[in-house]
Protein backbone atom coordinates (compact mmCIF):
# COMPACT_ATOMS: atom_id res chain seq x y z
CA UNK A 1 0.00 0.00 0.00
CA UNK A 2 1.21 3.28 -0.92
CA UNK A 3 1.11 6.56 2.10
CA UNK A 4 -0.08 8.56 -0.37
CA UNK A 5 -1.79 8.26 -3.68
CA UNK A 6 -3.59 11.47 -5.80
CA UNK A 7 -5.41 10.36 -8.86
CA UNK A 8 -6.19 12.76 -11.42
CA UNK A 9 -6.33 15.32 -8.87
CA UNK A 10 -8.23 18.75 -9.54
CA UNK A 11 -9.05 21.85 -7.84
CA UNK A 12 -11.06 24.77 -9.68
CA UNK A 13 -11.67 27.83 -7.38
CA UNK A 14 -14.59 30.12 -7.92
CA UNK A 15 -14.34 32.10 -11.31
CA UNK A 16 -12.53 29.41 -13.63
CA UNK A 17 -8.95 29.71 -11.64
CA UNK A 18 -7.54 25.92 -12.02
CA UNK A 19 -4.91 25.59 -9.24
CA UNK A 20 -4.35 21.81 -9.84
CA UNK A 21 -4.97 20.29 -13.22
CA UNK A 22 -5.58 16.69 -12.99
CA UNK A 23 -2.17 15.34 -11.27
CA UNK A 24 -0.88 12.01 -10.39
CA UNK A 25 1.54 10.48 -7.98
CA UNK A 26 2.28 8.36 -5.61
CA UNK A 27 4.52 7.92 -2.22
CA UNK A 28 5.97 4.80 -0.79
CA UNK A 29 5.92 4.07 3.07
CA UNK A 30 9.05 5.83 4.59
CA UNK A 31 9.86 8.15 1.21
CA UNK A 32 10.45 11.81 1.51
CA UNK A 33 8.59 13.39 -1.75
CA UNK A 34 8.48 16.59 -2.86
CA UNK A 35 6.46 19.18 -4.42
CA UNK A 36 8.96 21.70 -6.03
CA UNK A 37 7.81 24.72 -8.11
CA UNK A 38 6.87 28.52 -6.74
CA UNK A 39 4.37 30.36 -5.24
CA UNK A 40 1.25 30.09 -7.19
CA UNK A 41 2.48 26.75 -8.80
CA UNK A 42 -0.30 24.62 -6.46
CA UNK A 43 1.60 23.20 -4.26
CA UNK A 44 -0.29 24.06 -1.55
CA UNK A 45 -3.22 24.07 -2.51
CA UNK A 46 -2.20 20.28 -3.45
CA UNK A 47 -1.03 19.98 0.11
CA UNK A 48 -4.79 21.20 1.51
CA UNK A 49 -6.42 18.71 -0.75
CA UNK A 50 -4.13 15.96 1.22
CA UNK A 51 -4.57 16.78 4.67
CA UNK A 52 -8.71 17.48 4.03
CA UNK A 53 -8.90 21.28 4.42
CA UNK A 54 -9.59 21.78 0.83
CA UNK A 55 -12.54 19.68 -1.30
CA UNK A 56 -11.16 18.04 -4.25
CA UNK A 57 -13.16 19.28 -7.62
CA UNK A 58 -12.20 16.05 -9.39
CA UNK A 59 -9.89 13.19 -8.69
CA UNK A 60 -9.38 11.14 -5.60
CA UNK A 61 -6.65 10.83 -2.89
CA UNK A 62 -6.24 8.59 -0.43
CA UNK A 63 -3.43 8.53 2.89
CA UNK A 64 -2.74 4.87 3.90
CA UNK A 65 -5.91 3.69 1.76
CA UNK A 66 -8.09 6.25 3.25
CA UNK A 67 -9.71 8.82 0.61
CA UNK A 68 -9.28 12.06 1.83
CA UNK A 69 -13.16 12.80 0.39
CA UNK A 70 -14.73 10.19 1.53
CA UNK A 71 -13.03 8.91 4.69
CA UNK A 72 -11.72 12.58 6.40
CA UNK A 73 -11.91 11.83 9.98
CA UNK A 74 -9.38 8.73 8.97
CA UNK A 75 -7.64 10.25 6.56
CA UNK A 76 -6.69 12.95 9.13
CA UNK A 77 -6.27 9.96 12.16
CA UNK A 78 -3.03 8.68 10.06
CA UNK A 79 -1.20 11.73 9.35
CA UNK A 80 -0.38 15.50 10.46
CA UNK A 81 0.60 18.86 9.07
CA UNK A 82 3.07 21.82 9.55
CA UNK A 83 1.42 24.45 8.00
CA UNK A 84 3.44 28.29 6.85
CA UNK A 85 1.80 30.05 9.19
CA UNK A 86 2.58 28.68 13.27
CA UNK A 87 -0.04 27.43 14.89
CA UNK A 88 1.25 26.51 18.33
CA UNK A 89 -0.10 29.02 21.35
CA UNK A 90 2.70 32.10 21.65
CA UNK A 91 1.55 32.13 25.64
CA UNK A 92 2.23 29.18 26.38
CA UNK A 93 5.09 26.88 27.27
CA UNK A 94 6.64 24.93 24.22
CA UNK A 95 5.83 21.88 26.70
CA UNK A 96 2.68 22.85 27.42
CA UNK A 97 1.74 22.51 23.73
CA UNK A 98 3.01 19.13 23.50
CA UNK A 99 0.72 18.32 26.32
CA UNK A 100 -2.11 20.02 25.47
CA UNK A 101 -1.92 18.47 21.43
CA UNK A 102 -1.36 15.42 23.02
CA UNK A 103 -4.48 15.33 25.25
CA UNK A 104 -6.53 16.79 21.61
CA UNK A 105 -5.21 13.25 19.91
CA UNK A 106 -6.32 11.40 22.92
CA UNK A 107 -2.80 10.01 23.38
CA UNK A 108 -2.81 8.18 26.73
CA UNK A 109 -0.93 10.17 29.53
CA UNK A 110 2.00 7.42 29.77
CA UNK A 111 2.36 7.14 26.00
CA UNK A 112 1.68 10.99 25.90
CA UNK A 113 5.00 11.45 28.24
CA UNK A 114 7.15 9.14 26.45
CA UNK A 115 6.31 10.78 23.36
CA UNK A 116 6.77 14.10 24.01
CA UNK A 117 10.30 13.27 25.84
CA UNK A 118 11.86 11.55 22.89
CA UNK A 119 10.31 14.61 20.76
CA UNK A 120 11.83 17.15 23.15
CA UNK A 121 15.42 15.38 22.53
CA UNK A 122 15.27 14.22 19.06
CA UNK A 123 14.43 18.10 17.97
CA UNK A 124 16.51 20.03 19.98
CA UNK A 125 14.27 21.65 22.15
CA UNK A 126 15.61 20.74 25.80
CA UNK A 127 16.71 23.60 26.73
CA UNK A 128 13.63 25.92 25.32
CA UNK A 129 10.78 23.41 26.07
CA UNK A 130 10.12 25.21 29.14
CA UNK A 131 10.45 28.53 27.72
CA UNK A 132 6.99 30.80 26.85
CA UNK A 133 7.10 30.09 23.11
CA UNK A 134 6.72 33.97 22.41
CA UNK A 135 10.32 33.77 23.55
CA UNK A 136 11.30 31.51 20.43
CA UNK A 137 12.88 32.26 17.56
CA UNK A 138 11.66 31.98 13.85
CA UNK A 139 13.88 28.62 13.74
CA UNK A 140 13.19 27.34 17.26
CA UNK A 141 9.44 27.69 16.68
CA UNK A 142 9.46 25.62 13.77
CA UNK A 143 11.04 22.65 15.42
CA UNK A 144 8.21 23.05 18.10
CA UNK A 145 5.92 23.25 15.48
CA UNK A 146 6.97 19.62 13.82
CA UNK A 147 7.46 18.06 17.34
CA UNK A 148 3.91 19.16 18.07
CA UNK A 149 2.66 17.40 14.66
CA UNK A 150 4.05 14.39 15.31
CA UNK A 151 3.06 14.25 19.25
CA UNK A 152 0.01 11.87 17.25
CA UNK A 153 2.66 9.54 15.70
CA UNK A 154 1.23 10.20 12.28
CA UNK A 155 2.35 7.82 9.47
CA UNK A 156 2.37 10.77 6.69
CA UNK A 157 4.03 14.31 8.05
CA UNK A 158 3.14 17.15 5.56
CA UNK A 159 5.52 20.22 6.05
CA UNK A 160 4.67 22.81 4.13
CA UNK A 161 7.01 25.43 3.48
CA UNK A 162 8.55 24.62 6.48
CA UNK A 163 11.91 26.64 6.18
CA UNK A 164 9.97 30.03 4.50
CA UNK A 165 11.32 33.15 6.39
CA UNK A 166 14.12 32.11 8.02
CA UNK A 167 17.94 32.94 7.87
CA UNK A 168 20.34 30.97 6.12
CA UNK A 169 21.83 29.38 9.32
CA UNK A 170 18.47 28.51 11.02
CA UNK A 171 17.22 26.75 8.08
CA UNK A 172 20.43 25.06 7.33
CA UNK A 173 19.94 23.55 11.39
CA UNK A 174 16.40 22.69 10.09
CA UNK A 175 17.12 21.09 7.32
CA UNK A 176 19.26 18.80 9.12
CA UNK A 177 16.74 17.86 11.62
CA UNK A 178 14.04 17.25 8.59
CA UNK A 179 16.69 15.14 7.68
CA UNK A 180 17.07 13.25 10.68
CA UNK A 181 13.13 12.70 11.26
CA UNK A 182 13.62 9.73 8.43
CA UNK A 183 14.76 7.15 10.14
CA UNK A 184 11.97 7.68 13.14
CA UNK A 185 8.76 5.20 12.94
CA UNK A 186 8.77 4.56 9.05
CA UNK A 187 7.32 7.89 8.67
CA UNK A 188 6.35 9.04 5.31
CA UNK A 189 7.35 13.16 4.71
CA UNK A 190 5.49 15.35 2.02
CA UNK A 191 7.57 18.41 1.69
CA UNK A 192 6.52 21.79 -0.51
CA UNK A 193 9.20 23.77 -1.38
CA UNK A 194 10.37 26.72 -3.99
CA UNK A 195 14.15 26.13 -2.55
CA UNK A 196 16.09 23.56 -5.04
CA UNK A 197 18.82 22.96 -2.93
CA UNK A 198 16.54 21.69 -0.20
CA UNK A 199 14.30 19.34 -2.58
CA UNK A 200 17.93 17.93 -3.43
CA UNK A 201 19.14 17.54 -0.47
CA UNK A 202 16.22 16.02 1.13
CA UNK A 203 14.22 14.32 -0.97
CA UNK A 204 13.96 10.88 -2.37
CA UNK A 205 12.17 12.16 -5.32
CA UNK A 206 10.42 15.28 -6.62
CA UNK A 207 7.29 16.38 -9.09
CA UNK A 208 8.09 20.30 -10.26
CA UNK A 209 4.74 21.69 -10.41
CA UNK A 210 4.35 24.41 -13.25
CA UNK A 211 1.25 26.24 -13.23
CA UNK A 212 -0.88 23.47 -11.89
CA UNK A 213 0.81 20.51 -13.67
CA UNK A 214 3.08 17.96 -12.72
CA UNK A 215 5.94 18.57 -15.66
CA UNK A 216 8.65 16.16 -14.01
CA UNK A 217 8.61 13.72 -11.77
CA UNK A 218 11.68 11.36 -10.45
CA UNK A 219 14.61 11.30 -8.16
CA UNK A 220 16.78 14.69 -7.96
CA UNK A 221 19.59 12.51 -9.34
CA UNK A 222 17.67 11.21 -12.27
CA UNK A 223 16.19 14.57 -13.15
CA UNK A 224 19.63 16.12 -13.09
CA UNK A 225 21.32 12.99 -15.50
CA UNK A 226 18.96 14.41 -18.37
CA UNK A 227 21.37 17.40 -18.45
CA UNK A 228 24.80 15.31 -18.47
CA UNK A 229 27.61 16.35 -16.27
CA UNK A 230 28.53 19.31 -17.51
CA UNK A 231 26.99 22.64 -18.62
CA UNK A 232 28.03 25.75 -20.42
CA UNK A 233 26.36 28.81 -19.58
CA UNK A 234 27.19 32.43 -20.57
CA UNK A 235 25.43 35.72 -22.06
CA UNK A 236 25.16 36.95 -25.52
CA UNK A 237 24.94 40.23 -27.04
CA UNK A 238 22.42 39.83 -29.70
CA UNK A 239 19.74 37.41 -30.26
CA UNK A 240 19.57 34.57 -27.88
CA UNK A 241 17.44 32.60 -30.19
CA UNK A 242 19.56 32.91 -33.05
CA UNK A 243 22.71 31.96 -30.81
CA UNK A 244 20.82 29.12 -29.94
CA UNK A 245 19.83 28.27 -33.37
CA UNK A 246 23.44 28.56 -34.38
CA UNK A 247 25.05 26.00 -32.24
CA UNK A 248 22.00 23.42 -32.89
CA UNK A 249 23.01 23.49 -36.14
CA UNK A 250 26.54 22.95 -35.39
CA UNK A 251 25.96 19.85 -33.43
CA UNK A 252 26.93 21.50 -30.03
CA UNK A 253 23.98 22.26 -28.81
CA UNK A 254 20.60 20.03 -28.06
CA UNK A 255 16.99 20.04 -27.74
CA UNK A 256 17.38 20.04 -23.61
CA UNK A 257 19.85 23.71 -24.43
CA UNK A 258 17.48 26.74 -23.34
CA UNK A 259 17.94 30.54 -22.77
CA UNK A 260 16.12 32.76 -20.05
CA UNK A 261 16.58 36.19 -21.25
CA UNK A 262 20.34 37.08 -22.71
CA UNK A 263 21.79 33.95 -20.86
CA UNK A 264 21.86 30.98 -22.78
CA UNK A 265 23.04 27.15 -20.90
CA UNK A 266 24.21 24.33 -22.88
CA UNK A 267 24.29 20.90 -21.80
CA UNK A 268 27.57 19.72 -23.03
CA UNK A 269 26.49 16.03 -22.60
CA UNK A 270 29.61 14.25 -25.05
CA UNK A 271 30.84 16.99 -26.09
CA UNK A 272 34.07 18.92 -24.63
CA UNK A 273 33.74 22.48 -23.34
CA UNK A 274 36.53 23.22 -25.58
CA UNK A 275 34.43 22.52 -28.95
CA UNK A 276 31.43 24.56 -27.86
CA UNK A 277 34.28 27.17 -27.19
CA UNK A 278 35.41 26.80 -30.22
CA UNK A 279 32.43 26.77 -32.16
CA UNK A 280 31.11 30.07 -30.29
CA UNK A 281 34.55 31.77 -31.50
CA UNK A 282 34.39 30.42 -35.50
CA UNK A 283 30.54 31.87 -35.59
CA UNK A 284 31.83 34.99 -34.07
CA UNK A 285 29.24 34.98 -31.58
CA UNK A 286 29.78 38.08 -28.87
CA UNK A 287 29.66 36.41 -25.37
CA UNK A 288 30.43 37.47 -21.54
CA UNK A 289 30.41 35.66 -18.38
CA UNK A 290 30.83 32.14 -19.58
CA UNK A 291 32.00 29.44 -17.41
CA UNK A 292 31.12 25.78 -17.11
CA UNK A 293 29.95 24.12 -13.92
CA UNK A 294 27.82 20.70 -12.99
CA UNK A 295 24.00 21.12 -13.60
CA UNK A 296 21.49 21.66 -10.40
CA UNK A 297 17.58 21.24 -10.06
CA UNK A 298 17.43 25.08 -11.40
CA UNK A 299 18.46 23.96 -14.41
CA UNK A 300 16.00 21.48 -14.59
CA UNK A 301 13.20 23.56 -13.74
CA UNK A 302 14.46 26.31 -16.07
CA UNK A 303 14.91 23.89 -18.93
CA UNK A 304 11.27 22.21 -18.02
CA UNK A 305 8.98 25.59 -17.68
CA UNK A 306 11.49 28.74 -18.88
CA UNK A 307 10.91 30.61 -15.90
CA UNK A 308 12.93 31.39 -12.62
CA UNK A 309 11.60 29.43 -9.76
CA UNK A 310 13.21 31.95 -7.47
CA UNK A 311 11.93 34.80 -9.03
CA UNK A 312 8.31 33.27 -9.60
CA UNK A 313 8.20 32.61 -5.54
Amino acid sequence: MHAIEAQGLRKTYPGGVEAVKGIDFEVSEGEVFGLLGPNGAGKSTTVGMLTTTIVPTAGTARLVGHDVARSPLLARSVSSVVFQEAVVDRGLTGRTNLELHTRLWGVPPERAKRRTTELIEALGLSELIDRLVATYSGGERRRLEIARALCSEPQVLFLDEPTVGLDPRIRHELLDVIAGLRARDDLTILVTTHYLDEAQRLCDRVAIIHEGSVVALDSPQALLARLGREILEFRVDGSPHLALATLRDRGIAAEDAFAIGARITVPLHRHAATEALAAIESERLRVSEIATRVPNLDDVYLQLTGGEVREAA
